[in-house]
């Protein structure tokens, strides 16, 4: 044991004998010199044998033992023992619920760093922990043959999984984990901290979304625009197996050909290898690729996303490119010219690809639990809605959706036919996010290939916009969420008859003036303007600042307001992020976890997986363990009494 590593200096303490030695070969020093010499050294010694005291152990329950007269200051073993004499009772204890496997992108396990008692002004922890090293009260180290206990925290339960979140509480008493933590100091909260102070996040989310200039016939401003490109913390780029350039959500064909061309002969090169390029790490940023036939897909983070998060959002834009395409037209026009430029087929269609992949870098709970969020609603109210879309369904429909707010409120399909929540996001993306279709006014007839449904066709959309505003008079002005596509409602009528046009507009118009009729529509207005409750509102005085709660059966989600801790784009980012890293922990290969408990610098989170429902929550960093399970336990109550109204259960069926 190397004794510079506690911080304190190192001492060679020399036996009497050999001063003795000393001393007697050197007879001429005067009698004077030695005695000031030998006081001077046992000073030195008595000093140095004296260590500064350091905190004592945490909790009296594991108090050490003195240590052995014949320890030496290493790990040296007893010699009359096979194993270390454990100076307390083991404190490492395994179970199902303890088991916390996680991965970082490279592989590699995850470690835990040290748990340092903080000052007041201090931050509360990063998300890795480790051990305290345990002294006993003579200020000396304890035997490092004993046991450690770890404080890693996590939900401890000896009951049923199920239950894990309910009684098995017990007393509420605070972990050691949890005051080790100093969690309970008066430490800042991140999510209260003015928007000015949020570039902590790294990125400059102002002008992350900003289009970047093209190079001039001079080229004297590629430098400075290739800053810039290099600035940004996410970049889709979408190329051929020619290397040709087909879409790029940064940057012109000037400004990024040589790293297209880079691109392409690394993926070629582990392709001719007969071992396809999955994703790599470089300079900090992670590079996923997916090939889909004729095209590569590259995903380029800073945002920490896993690999498998990325390739769900390549997964989407390649579904955007299909619905334009259709698969049979994408081979046919590769396997007569593998050169082909796939701009010219997609021209028009870059706002889709923009507004995807800038969804994705905000931060889209829909692709990161692949699920559909539904308007609130009571099960009377949709129930009328559902048979009004029924009563005026003629046979040239194949789908019926009344959408509001970025939300589904209703749905009429055949039996056996259910929308692909891939599908439904590349519907909404088209609606809410691109204004192509607004711009062409109050009804548009647009043929769009739904992969999920069948890749190999068309279908025919009839889209109309309606103002909520008109119904909406009387109702409550203000609203908790206020993006534009709030106060839509839109009437979304499917057929796969190319000439059903007139037939689908008469519908439109049956269903807007019965909806009308019965009050449906002022009470969508009603639900639009209300917006999504907050979590106070949900559950009074909770911890919970977010949650998400995915219906695995259903398919669908539902989520609170963002406000008040994540109006601004950074917050809002920060917290898309870490539901990332729940997802991630739970979601890996090498995971079998049903409760992950998480801390970090800026939060306290909470993921619980059952086969019935999927719940992430996020807290603040001085939000205890008990507490947020507690809430969490609240949430699934909270979402059984209401299942009905936030769930589209069935939905009309003919």
């Amino acid at each position: 044991m190397n004794p510079a590593a506690d911080g304190r200096q190192s001492v060679t303490v020399i036996p009497a004998v050999l001063v003795d030695n000393v001393d007697s070969d050197n007879e001429a020093e005067p009698d004077a010199q030695k005695s000031a010499r030998e006081t001077t050294l046992s000073e030195s010694i008595s000093e140095e044998e004296q260590p500064p005291p350091l905190p004592p152990r945490p909790g009296n329950a594991y108090s050490t033992e003195r240590r052995p007269s014949n320890f030496l200051g290493s790990l040296q073993r007893p010699s009359k023992s096979s194993r270390p004499q454990l100076q307390s009772r083991s404190t490492i204890a395994v179970s199902l619920t303890d088991i916390h496997a996680q991965s970082f992108q490279d592989g590699s396990p995850e470690t835990y760093a040290s748990v340092s008692k903080k000052t007041h002004h201090q931050r509360s922890p990063g998300i890795k922990h480790s051990f305290e090293r345990h002294q006993n009260h003579n200020g000396s180290d304890a035997d490092e043959s004993g046991s450690l206990k770890s404080y890693v925290p996590t939900i401890e339960a000896s009951g049923d999984v199920e239950s894990l979140l309910g009684d098995v509480l017990g007393s509420g008493e605070e972990s050691p984990a949890w005051k080790l933590s100093g969690g309970h100091d008066e430490i800042s909260d991140p999510f209260d901290l003015p928007e000015e102070d949020e570039a902590e996040t790294g990125f400059d989310f102002a002008s992350e979304f900003n289009e970047l200039d093209a190079v001039n016939e001079s080229g004297d401003n590629e430098e400075a625009l290739l800053a810039q490109w290099k600035s940004k913390c996410k970049h889709f780029l979408i190329l051929s197996s020619a290397g040709k350039p087909i879409y790029s959500r940064h940057g012109d064909d000037n400004l990024i050909s040589s790293y297209i061309g880079v691109i392409q002969t690394i993926i070629s090169f582990y392709q001719s290898a007969t071992d396809s390029l999955k994703g790599f790490t470089a300079g900090g940023v992670r590079f996923v690729v997916m090939i889909q036939g004729p095209l590569y897909l590259v995903a380029i983070s800073r945002l920490g996303e896993s690999d498998a998060q990325l390739r769900v959002q390549l997964e989407a834009l390649y579904m955007q490119i299909l619905s334009t395409l259709t698969l049979p037209t994408l081979n046919h026009l590769f396997s007569n010219r593998p050169s082909t430029d796939l701009r010219r087929p997609l021209q028009g269609t870059e706002p889709l690809l923009s507004a995807l992949a800038d969804s994705f870098t905000r931060g889209s709970p829909p692709t990161l639990l692949s699920a559909l969020e539904c308007l609130r609603l009571r099960k009377s109210h949709r129930q009328v809605i559902d048979s009004t879309l029924l009563k005026v369904r003629t046979e040239n429909l194949l789908y019926g959706l009344i959408v509001a707010g970025g939300r589904l409120v209703s749905v009429v399909r055949p039996k056996r036919h259910s929308l692909h929540p891939g599908d439904l996001q590349l519907i909404f993306n088209m609606l809410f996010e691109a204004e192509g279709v607004k711009a062409g006014g109050g009804e548009s007839w647009i043929p769009f290939c739904l992969p999920g449904f069948n890749k190999n066709g068309y279908l025919y959309m009839f889209v109309s916009f309606l103002s909520s505003k008109k119904y909406n008079e009387d109702s409550l002005a203000g609203s908790q969420d206020k993006p534009g596509k709030e106060d839509e409602v839109v009437v979304l009528l499917i057929s796969a008859n190319k000439e059903s046009f007139y037939d689908l507009r008469k519908v439109r118009d049956e269903l807007v003036d019965q909806l009308e009729k019965n009050g449906s529509m002022a009470v969508i207005a009603s639900a639009v303007r209300r917006g999504r409750p907050a979590t106070t509102d949900i559950i009074p005085g909770t911890v919970v600042r977010h949650f998400l709660y995915k219906s695995r059966g259903n398919v669908q989600f539902v989520m609170p307001s963002y406000e008040p801790h994540f109006l601004s784009l950074p917050g809002r980012r920060r917290l898309i992020s870490s539901y990332h890293t729940l997802h991630a922990s739970v979601h890996a290969k090498t995971a079998h976890l049903k409760v992950h408990h998480c801390m970090s610098r800026d939060t306290t989170s909470l993921a619980w997986l059952t086969p019935v429902f999927e719940l992430y929550c996020i807290a603040g960093p001085h939000a205890s363990r008990n507490a947020l399970a507690q809430s969490a336990n609240k949430i699934v109550q909270w979402v059984r009494r209401e299942e009905e109204r936030i769930f589209i259960i069935g939905g009309a069926v003919f």
